[in-house]
């Protein structure tokens, strides 16, 4: 009985302990959102109408100049557009409220799209089955996140020249792939590395499958399992 009952209590006391991880994670990716909120707010109206501003002076500008000078400031005019597009693509991806206005699929093509456009990385989507709502916005956000994760270290790390996203609604379960064609990694040595711990964290919120492969010199893929039908 003695053994039984001290049986019981370090089952309660994991339990306890996991139950107060979960809660610490929930509160953690609140305290991020509510953050990347305010940096993607601040970027739209604060950087973005300096840029417009900024934008429409060179235009003016271009009026009054002739020959090599005028070739110079609109090409200068046309940096400051392609900067003003990043600067907005970049706050709605960081803007969990745009996200879920937008969708899980065009918030993902739109990170695609910004990726393309940056020249870093030759970038693509593939979207299979019929969509399916997410029952818990949140849960886009956190999908959303894991793959901006993803995109991150591959801009970072990772040297790939293409970078293929498969979002794939089956049934029961939301399947995603993610895999590049760069140099990879030891997992044993870097299985430590915040990026990989933030995102096997942010799945087990989900109560999602998450493996991460990847073989040096070929690349890396990361797959989910995510099943919104018991969201």
């Amino acid at each position: 009985m003695f053994q039984k009952r001290k049986n019981q209590l370090l089952l309660e006391k994991v339990e306890q302990q996991k139950e107060f991880d979960d809660e610490l994670i929930k509160t953690q990716q609140e305290i991020q959102e509510e953050t990347l909120k305010q940096v993607g707010r601040e970027l739209h109206d604060n950087i973005g109408q300096m840029l417009v501003l900024a934008s429409m002076q060179m235009k003016v500008a271009a009026t009054s100049v002739i020959d090599d000078t005028k070739t110079r400031v609109d090409n200068a005019s046309e940096s400051l557009k392609n900067a003003l597009e990043e600067v907005r693509a970049l706050s709605k991806s960081l803007n969990s409220d745009v996200i879920s206005n937008l969708g899980f699929d065009a918030t993902v093509n739109n990170e695609v799209t910004r990726l393309n456009k940056s020249m870093l990385i030759e970038s693509c989507l593939t979207i299979l089955g019929e969509k399916v709502d997410f029952e818990n916005k949140k849960d886009e956000i956190i999908l959303f996140r894991i793959l901006q994760e993803f995109f991150s270290n591959t801009l970072k790390y990772a040297e790939a020249e293409n970078l293929k996203v498969t979002i794939d609604y089956q049934e029961q379960f939301l399947n995603i792939t993610v895999e590049d064609d760069g140099i990879g990694f030891n997992k044993e040595t870097v299985e430590k590395s915040s990026g990989l711990i933030n995102m096997k964290k942010r799945s087990e919120l989900l109560n999602a499958d998450f493996k991460l492969e990847s073989i040096e010199e070929k690349g890396t893929i990361l797959t989910l399992k995510y099943p919104y039908k018991n969201a």
